[in-house]
């Protein structure tokens, strides 16, 4: 939920006043939803990507952002990261989190790199999911619509009418770069050796696995 009071209405108040079926966008983790979220038996599509992108994203959000505290460095905000200190908690956490709950509720677990890889494929899912079957044609038209150079140049999802005290975009756009491996632009030598360790002690007890690389 975000509330800037006196300019942002806050989300729950917005979202009371619309009609069901409501389309919700939360960064939540599993187990800071509701419980009337699944009493209601809601449908969620989650969506995950690789942790070192995510981190390099993160990062730059972070600069530009002027609700949040200033990132940093990137090294230190990558010791952040790491470490869980960030808005929205451990990386590790969320992403196992509702990935152990996949099939006790009704979630299309989705990844960011099998959507760069084959949309059409990815939305197909999404529209099978929701039950809202789309011709070819319709299809083909959503992948467009919702494809990083068109976003980025759309006022509705870029952001851009936001007040630049909100979110800077000389600082870093909104909607940046969108693609797969940026990380290898921004990792050290001994800072991905560092980060991989983690990684892989974190994740050892699960059978999650993402791609950083197409």
């Amino acid at each position: 939920d975000c509330d800037v009071p006196g300019r942002v209405a806050p989300g729950v108040e917005v979202l009371n006043d619309l009609p069901s079926p409501r389309t919700i966008k939360t960064h939540l983790p599993y187990q800071l939803v509701p419980s009337s979220f699944w009493d209601n038996d809601c449908k969620v599509i989650y969506v995950a990507r690789n942790a070192k992108d995510n981190a390099v994203s993160a990062f730059h959000f972070n600069r530009m952002n002027k609700l949040h505290p200033e990132p940093g460095t990137w090294e230190e905000y990558l010791h952040r990261f790491i470490t869980g200190n960030v808005c929205w908690g451990s990386w590790h956490d969320h992403v196992t989190g509702w990935w152990n709950v996949r099939e006790r509720h009704r979630i299309l677990y989705l990844f960011f790199e099998d959507m760069m890889e084959d949309p059409m494929r990815e939305v197909s899912r999404i529209a099978q999911f929701l039950e809202r079957p789309l011709s070819e044609q319709q299809l083909r038209e959503v992948v467009k619509l919702t494809s990083f150079p068109v976003m980025r140049d759309n006022p509705m999802t870029n952001y851009s009418t936001l007040p630049t005290d909100f979110l800077d975009h000389s600082v870093s756009p909104f909607m940046r770069k969108g693609e797969v491996g940026d990380w290898r632009n921004h990792f050290s030598a001994a800072q991905l050796e560092a980060f991989e360790q983690h990684y892989k002690e974190k994740m050892a007890a699960t059978d999650l696995r993402l791609r950083d690389s197409l």
